[in-house]
């Protein structure tokens, strides 16, 4: 694998974890939204906070998006769940949060998870598939053989 697509999973993983820790921050300033109430969720929105958490969150999506197209899902997915680890760190240090002890072992869970799938392959082989042109001029020349 190169270093250009090791970097797009570092940037989903790393894109991930500070647009959910600023959308995180913001809404304990901002307080409780209540899903019935549209005009509060669209004013929380504007939240400075909160829109920069929502554009990481827009540049994890774009990585997501580029690590999908040349890896397959059961790849990306385990490979950027590391997410799940620096997210856990950086509530307990950062945003100063109470991890109790099953969530540690959650993350030792996901962590062990994260190296058996990472083992397997980046990408499935897929069975060459004939074009809609070749499967006629296959049967074309089929035909013209007998």
């Amino acid at each position: 694998m190169s270093l250009r697509k090791y970097l797009v999973l570092a940037g989903v993983a790393i894109f991930a974890v500070t647009g959910d820790s600023l959308v995180s921050s913001g809404m304990k300033q901002v307080g409780t939204v209540a899903l019935n109430h549209l005009p509060s969720i669209i004013l929380v929105v504007f939240h400075p906070q909160i829109a920069l958490g929502i554009l990481f969150l827009l540049a994890f999506f774009a990585c997501y998006m580029a690590a999908l197209s040349w890896a397959d899902l059961t790849y990306v997915l385990p490979t950027t769940s590391v997410s799940f680890i620096l997210l856990t760190l950086v509530a307990k240090f950062i945003l100063h949060e109470n991890v109790s002890l099953t969530r540690w072992l959650g993350v030792v869970l996901i962590s062990l998870g994260i190296g058996l799938v990472s083992q397997g392959p980046v990408l499935t082989p897929q069975p060459r598939r004939t074009q809609s042109g070749d499967c006629l001029a296959e049967t074309a020349s089929g035909r013209m053989e007998r």
